[in-house]
């Protein structure tokens, strides 16, 4: 799998998609600490004090890009909440846990697959995780990571099964056993069950189609740089809305 992967990387610039220092991870990692603390001191300057770190209201968590289906985004037609959710927590421990997981399960996977299938993944599982919301629960507040985290993991377990390999097989048992970890502890916290397997069903159904050997990841990596830019694009629109949307 080292020699596959070097062969890869040489062969397509690093997967073709910006900077070789660039960590699409880290990157996310940091926006989701951005936006946190920016929500804590909006919640400071309101007289929330520490609840505004460790159990921010549902309104501040809204103001910040949380998703509640109805009436925000049918009616209201705030559909950047359907991306800026997945980028806002309900709390330090929310965002600490969370944090975690994208870095030791998402760090190995775009490594492995590469930046731009990488950003298509993470992208297209909180969509499917907050839509598996919408059918579940559509007049509950829904807010975090975890989503597009258990489409990472579902994702991995199915690619790195269909890889077969005896370290394949290692990695689809780590991420298997991420998936336990973090299922108990949403079960213990509360979270959302429904998004986390709406991500992880999209997870699992991109895993079945993504190509496994590099002849075939090469001959679709045009496409996957093109839909990852996309990806980017809504995600910084989606941004934009939300700001817009305070001025309203």
């Amino acid at each position: 799998m080292n020699w596959q992967r070097q062969i890869k990387r040489n062969l397509s610039g690093g997967h073709g998609f910006g900077a070789q220092s660039v960590s699409v991870t880290r990157t996310i990692i940091f926006i989701n600490l951005i936006l946190f603390t920016l929500m804590v001191l909006h919640g400071t300057v309101a007289g929330l004090q520490m609840r505004a770190i460790m159990n921010p209201p549902v309104a501040l968590l809204l103001h910040w890009g949380g998703q509640l289906w109805q009436p925000l985004v049918l009616q209201a037609d705030q559909w950047w909440r359907c991306v800026t959710y997945a980028f806002t927590h309900g709390g330090l421990i929310h965002l600490a846990f969370n944090m975690i997981v994208l870095y030791q399960v998402g760090s190995r996977l775009e490594f492995e697959i590469g930046r731009p299938a990488f950003i298509n993944l993470y992208f297209i599982t909180a969509i499917t995780g907050t839509l598996a919301g919408l059918l579940w629960h559509p007049h509950t507040p829904v807010v975090g990571a975890s989503t597009s985290l258990f489409g990472l993991i579902g994702f991995s377990v199915m690619y790195y099964h269909r890889i077969g390999t005896s370290i394949a097989i290692s990695m689809r048992n780590f991420m298997f056993q991420w998936a336990v970890f973090a299922f108990i502890f949403g079960l213990l916290v509360g979270a959302d069950n429904a998004g986390h397997l709406g991500g992880a069903v999209g997870g699992v159904l991109l895993g079945m189609v993504m190509p496994v050997t590099s002849t075939r990841q090469r001959a679709i990596e045009p496409a996957l740089r093109t839909t990852a830019w996309v990806c980017v694009v809504l995600t910084g629109l989606s941004f934009v809305g939300m700001l817009f949307a305070w001025f309203q």
